[in-house]
């Protein structure tokens, strides 16, 4: 694992212990503390958004032409893929994923440099189509500073994914990591924070602001230097920041909760799907806001394919991260586990039937950790709290469905909208129901495949805005309009 100097958070471009309280971050597998983190204070914020209006406006980034600033985001990739191991083993201990899912997140997240700097080399303003005497055109600029708040389930993907675009589109960034998880985004700190002086660009560009949503995340979002905030996270907390940015008309992308709807019709290849139904729920240990945890089965297949569904699941491996055939690894956090085992609780309460999982696993390699069961949950109507609230563990919660149109009306009937998964071989059914479900993303006999050149985001409660593709660039800057008059004459305003 690298020397993180965990006690130290990155403010201003430099290296310093915050004045806040210190937290101590937890090895979910084991219970015990991996390191002390000192959270910084709200005026500590206020000092790094100085420090970054600064840096956005120095002449040694501020005219920086584009192909130079994509320089910069091949040396992070760069940098990224030779910490490579040590980076995932971190986010392991940090947040108790497998290590074959860390790595593939920690490829991830170089590959999110190197395209976004591809894209900003290719990327074209426009010469729009004149209708006078004037020349007219399309530009974009930097917005200045941007705020970037992620979660806990996937930091090193999430941070790539918002660090990349918006220094991309010529800004600086103050970074806000989970309380839980911040060790990665440390690392990710320090490697920016290197790529930033081989180039001789303001070290001030990034800070990485460890602490509290309450006070950090908070001080970011009303700072006035702040000139946009993305955030990743719950609904309620995407919400309270919508809030304060509309008291300063400041721009926001919002990607929060889901309650996907993942859906196999009576024509689907059934290995195919009970396959990808389990990998799209229980991957991550359910911790991921695009989880199927909504199941609908066509109510003739129903019976066995949840009974074969329920047997698969009892088999799953549950373990430590860095077990090579763990496929169900401890939830990020003992509170977060005790949470998800209230929601399947009151499902009990509701008259559910927990067909496998609904509790810890038992054995003493268990009792330390975060660890619960794959659950398999069925007999509750479609209004009951467990279909309709965001778990965010692994717990599947089936229910039958009758024809096309009452799938349809009870897959839309959320306030989520971020994902779904179609299982069929029939593809103009496929056609059909992906075009009347209400989400941002559906997956078609595939589910949690992720692209950095396709746009993502939610509908209703699960968020505004989109992140990737080759416009994820621009999100992050201003559009401008210039007018080049070309008469020889005056404006004939006065005649």
């Amino acid at each position: 694992m690298p020397r993180i100097p965990a006690d130290e958070a990155l403010i201003a471009g430099r290296w310093r212990r915050g004045a806040g309280a210190p937290a101590e971050t937890v090895d979910p597998a084991t219970g015990r503390a991996l390191a002390t983190v000192h959270a910084v204070t709200a005026e500590e914020v206020a000092e790094a958004a100085e420090a970054a209006a600064r840096a956005a406006a120095d002449p040694r980034w501020r005219d920086l032409p584009p192909h130079r600033r994509a320089e910069l985001l091949h040396r992070v990739a760069h940098l990224i893929d030779e910490a490579a191991d040590d980076l995932a083993a971190l986010q392991t201990a940090d947040t108790g994923k497998t290590l074959a899912e860390t790595r593939a997140l920690v490829a991830s997240a170089a590959g999110t440099f190197r395209y976004t700097a591809a894209a900003l080399e290719t990327a074209e303003e426009a010469l729009t189509p004149s209708r006078g005497d004037y020349v007219t055109m399309s530009v974009y600029e930097p917005i200045g500073v941007v705020g970037a708040i992620n979660p806990w389930n996937s930091p090193v993907a999430s941070d790539a994914q918002k660090l990349a675009p918006a220094l991309a589109g010529g800004n600086a960034v103050l970074l806000k990591p989970a309380e839980w998880t911040p060790l990665i985004s440390l690392a990710l700190g320090r490697i920016v924070g290197r790529a930033l002086a081989e180039l001789d660009l303001p070290a001030a560009l990034l800070s990485v602001l460890p602490g509290p949503g309450s006070v950090v995340g908070d001080a970011i979002v009303r700072d006035p230097r702040v000139g946009k905030v993305t955030f990743t996270g719950g609904t309620r907390t995407g919400r309270t920041i919508a809030h304060a940015a509309a008291e300063k008309l400041m721009p926001v992308s919002l990607e929060l909760g889901g309650k996907s709807p993942t859906v196999v019709l009576a024509d689907a290849d059934v290995e195919q799907a009970l396959a990808g139904v389990m990998f799209g729920v229980f991957s991550s240990s359910g911790q991921s806001c695009v989880a199927g945890s909504r199941l609908f089965v066509a109510r003739e297949l129903y019976a066995g394919f949840v009974g074969e569904l329920v047997e698969r699941t009892r088999a799953l491996r549950v373990g430590p991260g860095t077990a090579p055939d763990t496929q169900v690894a401890p939830l990020v956090h003992h509170s977060h586990r005790d949470a998800v085992a209230a929601h399947v609780d009151l499902a009990r309460e509701e008259g559910a039937r927990v067909l496998c999982g609904g509790a810890a696993p038992d054995g003493p390699e268990y009792r330390e950790g975060a660890y619960y069961l794959p659950t398999v949950i069925d007999g509750l109507p479609h209004s009951a709290r467990v279909c309709q609230e965001e778990i965010f563990g692994p717990v599947l919660v089936a229910l039958p469905f009758d024809d096309e149109a009452d799938l349809v009306r009870r897959a839309n009937s959320s306030f989520y909208g971020l994902a779904c998964g179609i299982w069929t071989r029939d593809h103009r059914a496929a056609w059909r129901i992906a075009r009347r479900v209400e989400a941002g993303t559906v997956w078609i006999n595939t589910y949690k495949q992720f692209s950095i050149s396709t746009p993502f985001g939610g509908m209703k409660d699960s968020g505004l805005g989109r992140e990737k593709g080759r416009d994820g660039i621009r999100s992050y800057q201003r559009q401008k309009s210039l007018y080049w008059g070309t008469a020889e004459t005056p404006l004939p305003w006065a005649a």
